[in-house]
């Protein structure tokens, strides 16, 4: 036996043995259809990351009241007993600057309406990241479809090409190629099913379910065209894009935050206000007081939280900028995938998979009074896979990209 016949035994042992060596990992593309609106309802209610969102901002809401109150007052009694007792009783009340008070409510409240943003944002977030995950895992389906039906046809070629190769007609490697390409299907699948895995897990992840947790089939989605010109977007983004809202609220409560540390350069005051008593003559009085909280120490104290506060006022600023900067790019990026999808999507169902598929059917109807070879029967199924692979891939991507354009504008694309 000669080397080369020798490496084709080698291959025929190896494809005829991989069917028992990874039926275990081959998962089929059916199950229970699983509905988006469904699981993303579920985690609007369930996720983790919304709900300590939303704990956060109804904490700063809960913070603006007695950001804007005045302190608690003090009641005191004090006696004295030398050569007359005194009975001394009272009510003190500190009582800030006029306007400190004000303005200490309005910084609570743009810290509140900034966790409010933030909190939209969250949720926007996860619902991209759960949609990305669902379309991601709707591609797995249905590769792994098109692999068990091209699977079968290949053992199909290779019945075929056992029997052309039995009557003298064709070639022994025909029978070895199309064992091979079986092979690899299977090697696909086995890496099909641990993708779906993966995702299924991270699907569980988001919606706070254990990592085993079965998922189900995704419905097949449908295209979700643009609405919006690229320049529409580039205007609503400063309109409605909750991260950039967030950063918004963030300026206003630092510019508030600039104008309560001037503020700190005036007093405080302190307001007494009480009675007493004196025995044995069973006199009475009353006393008021006031005191000042005077900043005498404004060069080491009330000027550096100016500075610090202007500081954090530029960064807020900043932030904005550099925020609307990467909103812009990532819109640029995600309408161009969406209208690169769109364009490859009527491509391929309207031209090349028909086509390939007529090739497919005329290499086989070849194939079979021996008027076509093997390799152009094959390389016609391959390019029928590639071409069906590569549109749900792109629908996949054109729904990725409209869910990344939805968190980052906060509505409809």
């Amino acid at each position: 036996m000669n080397s080369c016949t020798r490496l084709f035994v080698i291959v025929a042992m190896l494809a005829t043995a991989a069917p028992y060596l990874r039926a275990e990992q081959v998962t089929p593309g059916t199950g229970t259809p699983v509905s988006l609106d469904a699981l993303v309802q579920e985690a609007l209610e369930l996720n983790p990351e919304i709900r300590a969102a939303e704990q956060r901002f109804e904490a700063a809401q809960a913070a603006i009241s007695p950001a804007q109150t005045l302190p608690d007052p003090m009641i005191g009694v004090e006696y004295r007993d030398l050569e007359t007792r005194e009975t001394m009783y009272g009510v003190t009340q500190e009582v800030p600057f006029p306007g400190k008070l004000k303005l200490r409510g309005e910084i609570a409240g743009s810290e509140a309406d900034q966790l409010e943003q933030e909190y939209l944002a969250v949720r926007l977030a996860t619902v991209s990241d759960l949609k990305q995950a669902y379309y991601e895992l709707h591609v797995v389906h249905q590769s792994v479809e098109i692999f068990q039906r091209n699977r079968a046809l290949l053992k199909e070629f290779e019945e075929s090409a056992k029997a052309s190769y039995a009557v003298g007609r064709g070639a022994q490697q025909d029978i070895f190629r199309s064992q091979t390409e079986v092979s690899r299907v299977l090697t696909r699948l086995a890496a099909l099913d641990q993708q779906r895995v993966s995702v299924q897990a991270e699907i569980n992840r988001i919606l706070s379910r254990p990592p085993s947790t079965p998922v189900g089939m995704p419905e097949p989605p449908r295209m979700t065209l643009l609405r919006r010109s690229l320049e529409e977007f580039n205007e609503v983004v400063d309109q409605s894009a909750p991260l950039l809202r967030a950063q918004m609220m963030g300026v206003e409560r630092a510019q508030r935050a600039v104008k309560l540390a001037h503020r700190e350069y005036y007093p405080d005051f302190e307001i007494s206000a009480g009675g007493m008593h004196e025995e044995p003559m069973g006199t009475d009085g009353y006393r008021i007081m006031l005191n000042v909280r005077v900043p005498l120490y404004y060069a080491r104290r009330q000027s550096f939280e100016v500075r610090g506060a202007v500081a954090s006022r530029e960064a807020a600023l900043n932030d904005v900028q550099s925020t609307r900067q990467e909103l812009l790019f990532r819109i640029h990026d995600n309408v161009a995938q969406a209208r690169r999808s769109e364009e490859l999507v009527t491509l391929l169902e309207s031209a090349l998979i028909p086509q390939a598929r007529l090739t497919l059917s005329s290499a086989q109807a070849g194939y079979s009074v021996a008027k076509v070879d093997f390799l152009t029967l094959l390389n016609a199924l391959l390019t029928l896979q590639d071409n069906e692979l590569e549109l749900h891939m792109e629908i996949a991507a054109h729904e990725q990209a409209v869910a990344r354009l939805e968190e980052i504008i906060g509505e409809a694309p």
